[in-house]
């Protein structure tokens, strides 16, 4: 069997985070099988579509790394892959499913169906359609149409036994055949609903598996019934894991834009996850690990890496939980093993949208410590808050003091620091550090260099979490150094 997989969105929304994760496993899969990864436009809800979706959701799946092999920008034998441009076919097979007593003609106006619901309402009836066009006689359905009355096209669902969902992560899943409603297949307009249109283009575009979110399992048994009705084979079901909200409780909805969850911001587009700063791979890489595991108790690895291991087999069909803390954690890493100029690019954007123009050299000097305490590049604004507020000091002489630091002795300290920073001919790391270590050595009582460099660290930069502090007096330059220096000894006045 040749692999072929599909992602298939609607363009009536952005990229919400558990397709994703739906696109990554099927992109994972068909990598994994040396198969055919393919993208298919679902517009045949037009009065849902958002102008421009459709280019977003393929620019946040090219964004994420997830190329495919057919689509509608590039081509493929069995395209075309926007629904609206296939309704020909659609049509053709609903009546072909008329013809063949599978599906037929209803007659049913939006005042009757509404009706129909009250009366099922006030009775404690099921609710649902209740098949009344389903027995009408060829000439009482020659007579509406001879008046000119629309129509749709319904499926005509068995109405006794059982029917058997073979699903490769879950087993066979039963469902009884009275459960079944007889959903509609073809509009009034002419276009396809989501259950015609799928079956369609699954067995006419050859997909061997469908690997979708376990929300489309109540769909299923309709689809099958389809495909037996058509005579065709049907694909592999596997239908992954629900995904729960990051505090475990409730399902991650498929909301529009962020929202709270407790005291936690849920990000739920791709747009928002690449707005807030996260890496594609840190985000590939956390989606692979919800209701999959690489093994070998690794947190951290590539896609490439993940190809080869990943199976259908191995993944778990349990209801998973997002955990943004782990996210965070794993862009942290991912920011730690970028280049300084690549991390220097990532940051300013983030710096220049704060109102906060950095000089590029000092981000580039700060880029290397800083890699080791972000998490997000949006954590630079209050490390480096001080390359770009000038406001005096808040600070007291008595706040520059250490146990093994008095007043004088850091008065001392602050003076030679001064000494060292105007008169060294070279003004480089290894001249600062060399420097400041040997003055704390020499004026802190407990003759270590720590007690000195701290308080220098805070008096240089005003905060209590700041970047290093030679690197942060590079970063600032002699002269505003100087100028920090004089403001401290100001203090002792």
């Amino acid at each position: 069997m040749t692999v072929r997989v599909r992602f298939a969105p609607s363009p009536t929304g952005y990229l919400h985070i558990g397709g994703a994760r739906t696109a990554l496993f099927n992109w994972l899969f068909a990598r994994r099988h040396n198969g055919r990864f393919i993208l298919r436009i679902e517009d045949t809800d037009q009065n849902r579509e958002i102008p421009g979706a459709t280019e977003a959701l393929m620019g946040a799946l090219r964004w994420l790394g997830l190329d495919w092999d057919e689509g509608p920008d590039i081509g493929g034998d069995y395209g075309p892959y926007i629904q609206t441009e296939r309704a020909d076919l659609y049509r053709h097979w609903a009546n072909w499913l008329v013809a063949n007593d599978h599906a037929y003609k209803c007659f049913c106006t939006a005042v009757e169906l509404e009706e129909m619901r009250r009366h099922q309402q006030a009775n404690k009836l099921p609710f649902g359609y209740d098949r009344r066009c389903r027995t009408l006689t060829p000439a009482q359905i020659a007579a509406k149409e001879a008046a000119g009355l629309s129509h749709v096209i319904r499926f005509k669902s068995p109405l006794e036994g059982e029917t058997v969902i073979p699903d490769f992560i879950r087993g066979d899943i039963i469902v009884k055949n009275e459960q079944i409603q007889d959903m509609i297949l073809l509009k009034s307009d002419g276009l396809p609903t989501y259950h015609l249109a799928n079956v369609v283009d699954d067995h006419f575009m050859e997909i061997s598996h469908i690997m979708r979110a376990d929300e489309w399992i109540s769909t299923a048994p309709l689809h099958i019934n389809m495909y037996r009705a058509f005579g065709w084979d049907m694909p592999v079901y596997a239908h992954l894991s629900l995904i729960l909200n990051p505090s475990g409780k409730g399902k991650l909805s498929k909301r529009t834009q962020a929202f709270r969850d407790g005291d936690q911001q849920v990000l739920v587009q791709v747009e928002e996850f690449r707005a807030a700063g996260y890496l594609p791979q840190a985000l590939c890489n956390f989606l692979a690990n919800v209701g999959w595991s690489f093994g070998d108790d690794r947190e951290i690895f590539t896609m490439e890496e993940a190809i080869p291991r990943f199976d259908l087999s191995s993944i778990n069909p349990a209801p998973a939980q997002l955990p943004y803390s782990k996210l965070d954690w794993l862009n942290g890493q991912y920011i730690q093993q970028m280049e300084p100029i690549e991390l220097a690019k990532f940051v300013k954007p983030f710096l220049d949208a704060a109102g906060f123009e950095v000089n590029p050299e000092a981000l580039l000097v700060v880029m290397p410590p800083m890699s080791k305490r972000m998490k997000l590049p949006a954590d630079a604004i209050d490390f480096l808050r001080f390359l770009f507020d000038d406001a005096p000091l808040s600070l007291a002489a008595e706040q520059l003091t250490h146990k093994y630091l008095p007043r004088e002795s850091a008065r001392t300290g602050f003076q030679q620091a001064r000494e060292l920073v105007q008169t060294a001919e070279s003004y480089d790391l290894d001249t600062l550090s060399s420097g400041l270590i040997q003055i704390g050595e020499n004026i802190s009582a407990n003759g270590k260099a720590g007690p000195f460099l701290g308080t220098l660290r805070l008096a240089i930069t005003g905060q209590q979490v700041s970047p290093p502090l030679f690197e942060s007096m590079l970063a600032l330059g002699r002269a505003r150094t100087l100028a920090r220096l004089d403001e401290i000894l100001a203090l002792y006045e």
